[in-house]
C-alpha cells in the first residue's frame, strides 16, 4: 500500500532505498498506470468527456473512477469504507516522515479533508476537481468536469465497472509476477 501510494513521487529508479515490499507497491502502481492508459474502456471514457479538457482527460477519468469505487465500495470490500480510510490515514500518518516530501504534503491534505472517504460523494469529487483546476491555474478547466459526471454518470459507471473487473484480474496476475522478481 505504501509503495503504491508514493509511486507518483518516485522518479526512475529512486525506489532502490526502499524495502522490497514498498518497491513491489511502486512497481504495481506503475503497472496499473500502464494497464489503465492502454485500456480501451478507459479510452472510451475519455472520449465521453468534453474536448475542452485535452490532455487532462486521463486525470479526470481517474477521479471519476475513484468516485465509483468509493460509491460502490461494499461491492469490492468487506471492510466498510470509513474503517478502511481511517486505517489508511493512521498507517500513512505513522510513517510519513520516511516518505518523499510531496507524499507527506498529500497525506496531510488527504487526512484534513478526508479525501478517500469523500470520494463517494459528488460534492467531494467537485472539490477535488476544483482543487486540480486551481493547481493548473485554470488551464485544465477540470472544475467543469462535474457537469460531465452529472450528465453521463450511468455511462461512466458502466465503463468503470467493466474496467475495474479486468483491472482486478490483471493486478492479481501481476502481483504473482512482482512477488517473484523483486
Amino acid at each position: 500500500m505504501i509503495g503504491n501510494f508514493i509511486a507518483d513521487h518516485i522518479q526512475g529508479n529512486k525506489y532502490e532505498g526502499f524495502s522490497t515490499e514498498i518497491q513491489q507497491g511502486i512497481f504495481l502502481h506503475r503497472e496499473i498506470d500502464t494497464f489503465t492508459d492502454a485500456h480501451e474502456v478507459v479510452r472510451k471514457s475519455k472520449r465521453r468527456l468534453h474536448e475542452r479538457y485535452r490532455h487532462y482527460d486521463g486525470v479526470i477519468i481517474d477521479i471519476f473512477y475513484d468516485y465509483f469505487l468509493a460509491k460502490n465500495w461494499a461491492s469490492y470490500s468487506e471492510i466498510p469504507l470509513e474503517l478502511f480510510t481511517k486505517s489508511v490515514y493512521n498507517l500513512l500518518d505513522e510513517i510519513k516522515l520516511d516518505l518523499p516530501i510531496k507524499s507527506q504534503q498529500f497525506i496531510n491534505y488527504m487526512i484534513e479533508y478526508n479525501i478517500l472517504f469523500n470520494y463517494k460523494y459528488k460534492d467531494g469529487i467537485e472539490k477535488v476537481l476544483n482543487g486540480m483546476n486551481k493547481r493548473t491555474k485554470g488551464k485544465s478547466q477540470m472544475n467543469l468536469a462535474i457537469e460531465d459526471l452529472h450528465c453521463l454518470e450511468a455511462e461512466f459507471e458502466a465503463d468503470f465497472t467493466l474496467f475495474f473487473k479486468e483491472l482486478i484480474a490483471h493486478t492479481n496476475q501481476e502481483l504473482k509476477i512482482i512477488d517473484t522478481t523483486v
